[in-house]
């Protein structure tokens, strides 16, 4: 599908638990996403459309960052950030966009180990770690999204399945970017191509090697213990084996061995709480004054943060239990006036 063109449909499951619907305001300051914060004054975040050097080689096939977009009154503004890392809440789609293309052109496979993100890099790879359970798996992200109940990231049916959420339909986790391996990088991002090899002037410079005689050789015998190839019959064919003795042990199956791309490691995980996050400020009295507003709304308290040489304080609302409380929570607080407002997992 192209840019933009994701509405939101996601994890089955939570298409049947509730209505669909845009948040405003998502992406309101993304300098501060690293930190968990909102921003009382949306500002645009750097846009890159052209970000791989010349100089560097050809990206690789379908690789795009694309302009600035708008989903349900909303901007998302797409960069390249290879220093990604991010907590939040995960999700999952499938059969509605099977076989359709994807914001960067490839055709969307349910079965296979991809993702959707609202603004990073396409394709990209990223390590997604359920924070429920310790699953981890590495996930191709080539397509936008998710738009709808401040989800981080869209998972593909089978890749929510190796993280152990099909069924739930969410979970909380963990993203990362990895970068590409060769190259060198330009402003953090790395190149698509392998680094110019140096020859070393001797070996530039050394005489070709001599001619040399004929060699002779002779066949030997296999060492103890081991079979001997087939003897080639005449016009070079091998000679077909004999039928073993013993029959072969059984193939291993794709479900035993696994493939790269469906590789799943368990890691050990720290425990971690949802918050809604109804703001942040670099003042700290109008953080009080907020959160004097949402006193109603449950356990809310003031946290701080430093980003970029300012210290942020944050209005939270929480520990709360559980994504649907949460989304519930959220919606209370966005109807409130409070459009900024995001779910947060720390």
């Amino acid at each position: 599908m192209v840019e933009g063109d994701r509405t939101g449909t996601h994890a089955a499951p939570e298409t049947t638990r509730r209505k669909r619907h845009f948040r405003a305001g998502l992406l309101a300051c993304v300098a501060v996403t690293a930190l968990n914060t909102a921003c009382t004054t949306p500002r645009p975040a750097p846009v890159a459309t052209g970000d791989i050097n010349s100089t560097l080689g050809k990206p690789p096939a379908g690789y795009k960052v694309g302009q600035p977009y708008q989903i349900g009154g909303v901007w998302y503004y797409p960069r390249t950030d290879w220093a990604y890392d991010e907590t939040g809440i995960a999700s999952w789609y499938g059969e509605e966009f099977q076989g359709k293309p994807t914001a960067n052109g490839e055709t969307f496979d349910l079965n296979g180990v991809s993702a959707a993100h609202k603004t990073l890099q396409m394709p990209v790879e990223v390590r997604v770690t359920n924070l429920d359970n310790g699953r981890s798996i590495v996930a191709r992200v080539n397509d936008r999204g998710p738009f709808v109940n401040n989800r981080i990231i869209d998972m593909s049916r089978r890749a929510a399945q190796l993280l152990g959420y099909e069924r739930q339909g969410t979970a909380r986790v963990r993203v990362q970017v990895i970068p590409p391996s060769g190259g060198v990088s330009v402003a953090g991002a790395p190149a698509f191509i392998a680094a110019k090899p140096v020859t070393a002037e001797d070996e530039r410079t050394a005489a070709a090697a001599a001619p040399q005689g004929k060699v002779a050789a002779q066949a030997l015998p296999p060492p103890p213990g081991v079979s001997q190839a087939p003897p080639l019959a005449k016009g070079g064919s091998a000679v077909p084996p004999r039928p073993p003795t013993t029959p072969s042990p059984p193939t291993p199956t794709a479900a035993a061995v696994g493939t790269a791309s469906e590789k799943v490691t368990v890691t050990s995980v720290p425990k971690t709480q949802i918050y809604v996050q109804a703001g942040a400020f670099t003042r700290f009295d109008n953080a009080n004054r907020l959160k004097a507003q949402l006193g109603g709304f449950g356990q809310t308290s003031i946290s701080q943060a430093a980003h970029d040489g300012l210290t942020y304080f944050r209005v939270r609302i929480g520990p709360v239990n559980g994504v649907d409380e949460a989304d519930r929570l959220l919606d209370r607080v966005i109807g409130n006036g409070q459009n900024t407002a995001r779910i947060v997992v720390e």
